[in-house]
């Protein structure tokens, strides 16, 4: 076995990392991951990125287009495409390593075609994501096959979380689990820090004076959205409602939340109830969060949720589910407040009881919008947590481990 350890000969491991996100093309959490373990498994390793997207002017990281042929082509069968040219460009690496489904083919071929190890980290699981067929038709077919044949294939696997790690060996019982690793996400507890300016809360009409609730994510059914723009109908008429929510995985959740957006505020003071459909660079994103007295995450499937240490990172109390790899993150009474849920068991997360779950989510929400005293000090714990727990040097070197099992 390789002795990836050792200080002499640790830049002779060449990883190859795969995903189809990477800054500054990223939408969503596996690529703010790739961002950050790229950054610290470089002092580790010779790393190598292959993503999807525009050309890349950052040394070691090469992007690849949809082939011309596929550009009409249903998005799974584009993914594919793209993923034959990776898996070709991987020649000469000592690893592979992919992230998600879109890189799963790649990361799959490229260890059939070079004879090397494919260690697979899993941020979702498309078996518990059945509402993605609205998406994709019957791309969702191929999807599927791409992470069950790279997952069950894999020489390792990285579950994000304990509640990740489960969900692939349900998903996937012919998995070893001896072969799962849990490797947490984590978080850059410098960038993600407390921003006290007003430039962008004031440019974005958020009154300084009132209490705020804060929602970060992409519109998508395993988000939740829906589900906590119904909580805010309860919610004490002074909170201001703050949504950074776009990029719609349909045109039908994209209606639905135009249509509560709108009775939310018909339903209460239509100036506190902020939707930013754009994307926010992160400092600005920071600034919000910072000047939030809650962050709410509302998710009905949730493998890990970065976006939760974030919000912690800068200091901000986190109402959310008590689903997936979400209580490994929040402490519940201690950094924020986790909300019950009785879910579905046929892989879409939805609540047995919806009402239920809207009026518990409300309750959470009004506890610590109603003692700011409390939700500071959860805040303060928060990022307490963050720092101690979650930083990436660490994750950085857990996951050479990982590596070390297949050299």
């Amino acid at each position: 076995m390789r002795d990836v350890t050792d200080s002499r000969s640790k830049f002779d491991l060449r990883v190859d990392l795969i995903t189809r996100e990477y800054p500054p093309e990223v939408y969503g959490g596996a690529g703010v991951h790739l961002e950050y373990l790229t950054r610290d498994l470089r002092a580790l390793a010779d790393v190598r990125v292959h993503c999807f997207g525009a050309p890349r002017t950052e040394p070691g990281v090469t992007a690849y287009p949809v082939p011309e042929t596929l550009a009409d082509a249903n998005a799974a069968l584009q993914t594919m495409g793209v993923d034959l040219a990776i898996a070709a460009g991987a020649a000469g690496t000592d690893l592979v390593h992919s992230h998600t489904w879109y890189a799963n083919f790649a990361g799959h071929t490229a260890k059939l075609l070079h004879g090397v190890p494919h260690v697979v980290t899993t941020h979702s699981l498309e078996p518990l994501r059945p509402w993605k067929a609205e998406q994709l038709g019957g791309g969702y077919a191929l999807s599927s096959f791409c992470e069950r044949t790279a997952i069950e294939n894999a020489d390792a696997v990285i579950a994000v979380s304990g509640g990740m790690r489960r969900d692939v060996l349900r998903a996937y019982p012919s998995v070893d689990p001896g072969k799962i690793h849990v490797v947490y996400n984590g978080i850059d507890t410098e960038q993600y820090a407390p921003n006290r300016g007003t430039d962008v809360v004031e440019r974005l009409g958020i009154d300084l004076n009132r209490p705020s609730v804060v929602f970060v994510g992409r519109i998508t059914r395993q988000k939740g959205l829906p589900y906590l723009m119904r909580a805010c109908q309860d919610l004490p008429k002074d909170v201001q409602i703050v949504l950074l929510a776009g990029a719609p995985d349909t045109k039908e959740i994209a209606a639905e939340v135009e249509g509560l957006a709108t009775q939310l505020r018909g339903a209460r003071d239509p100036e506190g109830v902020i939707w930013v459909q754009e994307m926010l660079p992160k400092h600005e994103v920071v600034q919000v969060l910072t000047h939030a007295t809650v962050f709410v995450c509302p998710s009905i499937y949730e493998p890990m949720g970065i976006v939760n240490l974030e919000a912690m990172a800068c200091e901000t109390a986190v109402v959310a589910t008590a689903t997936g790899g979400i209580p490994e993150v929040v402490a519940d009474g201690e950094t924020g407040l986790l909300v019950p849920i009785a879910q579905a068991e046929d892989g879409t997360g939805t609540p047995l009881d919806p009402d239920r779950f809207v009026a518990d989510l409300a309750a959470a929400i009004t506890t610590l919008v109603q003692d700011p005293g409390r939700a500071r000090e959860m805040g303060l714990a928060g990022r307490r947590r963050a720092v101690e727990k979650f930083s990436w040097s660490t994750i950085a070197r857990d996951t050479l481990e990982v590596y070390r099992t297949v050299l």
